[in-house]
């Protein structure tokens, strides 16, 4: 497959997933919404890599990896699920826009990456600005939305540090092998998490709750991880990251056509702010190279 296409569909599968969590999670409760979506995202995942004929490594710096993506899988869709609760699932994905200033953060630290230049500076304030400008929004939308942007954080900086980290180790194994071990891995801290709750099985389910978690498990955990790997495996950690670039216009436009959710002046203009510093991030010194080039005729 090639990382264009395993791009597109990232972009698909992450643009619909916080819809479908809040779907899958509104008649049983969050913990097992995710606890029954990476159960069964674990099983396929093994099937998955049975029928490819993909082995399970167990060398060193494999188990090491799957235990780093188990551990960002857990923490990451614990405060997913959570934070839904409480916030639009647009926000979701806006929210998570962030994770290019945050893994680019982190992989000057660990990877010894791209340094902080000005466009990048210039990027990160208008980041923040927009953050602040929906963080600002959620004390007008409802009395917990406050709660709900501060879990999303939480999860990006999981979500960010995995991906760096994995990539640190550099096991070499393929990406349904990685998806499979995470998911294996993660698997003992969901059945912990919900024996802590209340440890009951739903009464009976309504097809879209259903179909949410079925959609959950096979696209957004094992296809959409498998993807998510392939990518990571094939460029640099900062680059996996743009993908959050494109995702929060269509998890806006889906949460406002499917769930009704308010697009209001506020949430428009700080989700442009942060959009836009992502560009300015990503792109401002390539434009600054052009701009100057052109300037020369």
């Amino acid at each position: 497959m090639s990382v264009p296409s395993a791009y597109l569909g990232i972009i698909m599968i992450w643009s619909t997933t916080p819809l479908a969590i809040l779907w899958s999670s509104q008649e049983t409760g969050f913990i097992f919404g995710v606890t029954s979506r990476m159960l069964i995202g674990a099983v396929l995942a093994l099937i998955v890599a049975a029928i490819l004929d993909k082995g399970m490594k167990w060398n060193h710096r494999a188990i090491l990896a799957y235990s780093i993506s188990g551990i960002g899988i857990f923490g990451g869709m614990i405060s997913v699920y959570w934070s839904v609760q409480f916030i639009p699932t647009g926000w979701v994905s806006v929210l998570f826009g962030l994770s290019p200033v945050i893994t680019a953060l982190m992989a000057r630290l660990w990877l010894n990456g791209d340094a902080i230049t000005r466009s990048r500076l210039l990027g990160m304030i208008m980041g923040l600005v927009g953050l602040i400008t929906i963080f600002g929004t959620s004390f007008t939308f409802n009395d917990q939305a406050a709660l709900g942007v501060i879990g999303m954080l939480v999860s990006v900086s999981i979500h960010c540090a995995s991906a760096v980290w994995i990539k640190r180790i550099d096991a070499n194994v393929p990406a349904i092998v990685m998806t499979s071990g995470g998911l294996l891995f993660s698997a003992p801290l969901f059945l912990i998490a919900w024996a802590m709750s209340d440890a009951t099985m739903p009464g009976e389910l309504s097809a879209r709750t259903m179909g949410a978690i079925g959609y959950l498990a096979l696209l957004g955990s094992v296809l959409g991880f498998a993807l998510y790997y392939y990518v990571l495996s094939k460029v640099e950690a900062t680059r996996v990251a743009l993908l959050t670039l494109i995702t929060p216009i269509c998890g806006l436009a889906l949460g406002h056509m499917l769930n009704g959710e308010p697009l209001t002046p506020e949430i428009i203009g700080g989700s442009l702010l942060i959009l836009s510093g992502l560009a300015t991030f990503e792109f401002g010194e390539q434009a600054g190279r052009i701009r100057a080039r052109f300037l020369r005729y």
